[in-house]
């Protein structure tokens, strides 16, 4: 599992950047953040919701317990640690990734790919003496996700490189 998506034109984003400075200053600049941004927030959103979707189920035993006893459960930390950030300066991109900081003591990039994989093994509320595996349906929550959303962003990235560049000329 790729741990984030970027949208790298580096020359394109670059240079406009610069064009921008010299053109426009700072309201163009915001300006192209802004809608750079607006491009990427559908992949940010779609992968939020596809990490709350995710159903892990454990074979074998009825269910039993209840509510988790945290706070808040493991997806929607997972969810709360997607992030989304455009960059002009240096490799000018769009990206959306997970932010390692975000997550919950105990919880690695490890798990949150296992879950993409579909299977996750982890010990009954921290006692190491029992174990227990659970599926994650469906699988390639990140993955997937970021395959049908990747070409949309682009596109919109393009489109929006596109109108400030005719704005410049």
């Amino acid at each position: 599992m790729p741990r984030s998506v970027e949208i790298l034109g580096t020359a394109q984003l670059g240079q406009l950047s610069r064009r921008l400075r010299v053109a426009g200053g700072p309201r163009l600049q915001r300006n192209l953040a802004r809608r750079v941004r607006r491009a990427a927030e559908p992949l940010h959103r779609d992968l939020q919701k596809a990490i709350i979707s995710v159903q892990l189920s454990s074979p074998g035993r009825k269910k039993r317990g209840g509510p988790s006893p945290t706070t808040r459960p493991l997806r929607k930390n997972i969810a709360g640690a997607i992030r989304l950030s455009v960059r002009q300066a240096g490799r000018a991109s769009a990206r959306v990734w997970l932010d390692r900081s975000r997550l919950p003591a105990g919880v690695t990039m490890g798990v949150v790919a296992r879950i993409d994989e579909g299977r996750l093994r982890h010990p009954v509320f921290n006692n190491r003496k029992r174990w227990v595996t659970q599926n994650a349906r469906p699988i390639g929550w990140w993955s997937r996700t970021v395959q049908t959303g990747t070409p949309r962003m682009r596109a919109e990235v393009e489109r929006v490189l596109g109108d400030v560049r005719r704005d410049l000329q």
